[in-house]
């Protein structure tokens, strides 16, 4: 049985999700349906944490503050009410879970500002280091000779 819900998760879900890392400040474009009219609504805000959950289950949580007073809203990755998700900046962090900022405000709110593939290459596992040849012995030339 779990076999046939897990195929029916993976036919649901979205074929291009961006990868979302707590500390990205990210523009989340969901449909609001008011009635009979439709429209895009942006929420925009750091995300706090992303759920372990995979396929249909996995989510992310963004935390903004609206005219003084802290929001969040945690969204599945794979909803079909969410258009688009863009990831505009990067800051340093480094905690899974950035629960912390709820009780801070105003300056100390500040994160640290990094470039996009700047992260990427900071919190990227480590490679393996490869195998290289030993350079062979030169061969004299000609003109080491005379």
């Amino acid at each position: 049985m779990s076999k046939v819900l897990q195929e029916f998760g993976n036919q649901s879900c979205k074929a291009s999700v961006p990868d979302l890392k707590p500390g990205y400040l990210v523009a989340v474009h969901q449909k609001i349906k008011e009635g009979n009219k439709e429209r895009v609504q942006i929420f925009q805000g750091t995300v706090i944490k992303t759920n372990a959950g995979h396929g249909v289950n996995d989510t992310f949580t963004v935390r903004k503050i609206s005219e003084g007073i802290g929001v969040e809203k945690t969204y599945p990755i794979h909803s079909p009410t969410i258009v688009k998700i863009e990831v505009v900046r990067a800051y340093k962090v480094r905690q899974a879970k950035l629960h912390y900022l709820r009780d801070l405000s105003g300056k100390a709110l500040r994160m640290k500002e990094i470039p996009l593939n700047l992260r990427e290459k900071l919190f990227a596992k480590p490679e393996a280091p490869k195998a290289e040849e030993a350079p062979a012995a030169e061969e004299p030339t000609e003109e080491a000779t005379a």
